[in-house]
């Protein structure tokens, strides 16, 4: 059993009661306190306003005097005109989020995992990391600015080689792209810290086995890196799966004008914008309990399969 430097105790001896385990190791659980405290101000007591999604809310009378109205915002919203095509733009901007952004970090931890030069290594994970700390307002402040058809730096490179500008941000076909090559762009340095510490934590006899025995570079990435890492990329996977239906509103919205609106509109948007500017409370409420319930779905979905087919799974 560990000891304090005083000599107490701090680890819960077996049979103990809850209580009794409590009391034996108090120290612990007054340093739990405060983020427990904070999980259920913000996190728990919340919870009690979901009930308006199933009201007519109005401010004067309360949660509790508001008019219940069962599932009227619900049905309203699946056969509402924005409903096909606010699912069409969030589930398409986070596959594409998926489909490139995901394997890029990866890509990233392999590749300075194999660098041998450690001067190299460090520039090239501060040159990664960078853009991770700059804040959304002024990373779509420089977007907007470098895709300017008439001052940006984009569009005079490509006149500078002959081409016509290109209206980037007022064109409905461009909005994606730009969006999903600046999140690689500022994701992909933060998110590869993970895998590496996964890489760090391989066996490093694995590859002194591999290369008495012959094995290229190439093939010890193939058949040690990537296995080793194969668990943090499945959970993480998971996660990112169970975040579907969820993009945060403040880099889409930042882009967002009317030309590129058709594309851009994306649930977290609309809620915004009908909720909180057009105080719509108990029907954007209701939107987002529909939206966490797709997520939930598809997060226990994903997780049984990678359970059945892998053997990993976050539960």
């Amino acid at each position: 059993m560990a000891k304090t430097k005083s000599g107490s105790a701090v680890v819960k001896k077996k049979g103990m009661s809850f209580g009794q385990g409590i009391r034996h190791s108090w120290q612990l659980y007054v340093l739990l306190l405060p983020a427990l405290i904070y999980l259920f101000v913000f996190d728990y007591m919340p919870l009690y306003g979901m009930q308006i999604a199933f009201k007519d809310f109005l401010p004067g009378l309360g949660f509790s005097g508001s008019p219940w109205v069962g599932l009227k915002h619900f049905k309203y919203f699946v056969t509402s005109p924005q409903f096909s095509v606010l699912i069409r733009n969030t589930l398409l901007l986070n596959v594409l989020r998926l489909v490139f952004c995901f394997p890029f970090p990866i890509f990233l931890a392999l590749l300075l995992n194999e660098a041998r030069n450690a001067k190299f290594q460090k520039i090239i994970q501060n040159l990664t990391y960078a853009p991770h700390f700059i804040s959304t307002v002024v990373l779509c402040g420089m977007i907007i600015s470098f895709t300017s058809p008439s001052t940006g730096v984009i569009n005079t490179m490509i006149q500078a080689l002959g081409g016509q500008p290109i209206d980037f941000m007022g064109q409905e076909g461009w909005f994606r792209p730009v969006y999903i090559i600046s999140e690689i762009w500022k994701t992909t340095g933060w998110s590869s810290i993970i895998y590496l510490a996964a890489l760090a934590g391989i066996d490093p006899s694995l590859h002194e086995a591999a290369r008495v025995d012959g094995a290229s570079r190439f093939r010890r990435i193939l058949h040690i890196n990537i296995p080793g890492i194969a668990p943090t990329i499945i959970i993480l996977l998971i996660m990112e799966v169970g975040k579907m239906m969820s993009l945060g509103f403040e880099k889409v919205y930042l882009l967002q004008n009317s030309l590129n609106l058709p594309v851009s509109e994306v649930i977290s948007t609309y809620v915004y914008k009908t909720g909180l500017l057009g105080a719509k409370f108990s029907y954007t409420t209701s939107i987002d309990i529909f939206n966490s319930v797709i997520n939930c779905i598809l997060l226990l979905i994903v997780n049984k399969i990678s359970s059945t087919v892998s053997e990993t799974s976050l539960f």
